[in-house]
């Protein structure tokens, strides 16, 4: 069977994580990718701007006894004054946060800048995954603005992908993939 772009994801980010690592969740969400990663990283770094999405998460991890994650209430654009160590990977879920308010949603800027401080701090060989939601107002401007960006990583120094469903409606999420390089 075909993966679904965020197994992908955690796929793609599993490969590279150990417990010397440290991560970023730059979109924290209900918490499960910031999960996902805090069970194989020694250190999550997690950003949201919504309480909402810090108490879930807490929640979530302390249900599952994960401790090894810094929950920060701030944008992902200031991840610099927060994050100190390398980074080997790092994942968005560009979009909204399920269940909460439709009209809090990722912008191109800050995710740019966010992703643009991430690739600076990624240690060779480090991943990034970015699930691209773009169904919502605003989206398509976010997408493009991220495609773009993305396309235009010297290719020395990085390695891209694009993974995405061909034959859906309704604008279905899809990820990009990007390895550093050198």
């Amino acid at each position: 069977m075909i993966k679904r772009p965020i197994a992908l994801s955690h796929d793609f980010l599993s490969e590279v994580i150990d417990k010397e690592s440290v991560a970023v969740d730059a979109t924290m969400g209900n918490g499960h990718d910031t999960a996902f990663l805090a069970q194989i990283a020694k250190k999550v770094y997690a950003f949201d701007v919504q309480k909402q999405a810090i108490k879930k998460t807490y929640q979530l991890l302390a249900d599952k006894g994960l401790t090894n994650t810094e929950l920060i209430l701030d944008g992902h654009e200031t991840l610099d004054s927060y994050v100190k160590e390398p980074i080997t990977a790092a994942i968005f879920n560009l979009g909204y946060l399920p269940s909460a308010d439709k009209k809090i949603i990722t912008k191109p800027k800050t995710t740019l800048e966010a992703l643009g401080k991430i690739l600076k701090h990624l240690v060779v060989g480090g991943r990034v995954s970015v699930m691209v939601y773009s169904g919502h107002i605003g989206g398509d401007i976010e997408r493009d603005e991220v495609l773009s960006f993305v396309a235009l990583l010297p290719q020395g120094d990085f390695a891209t992908m694009l993974y995405q469903p061909l034959n859906q409606v309704n604008t279905p999420p899809f990820l990009i993939m990007i390895e550093k390089l050198r």
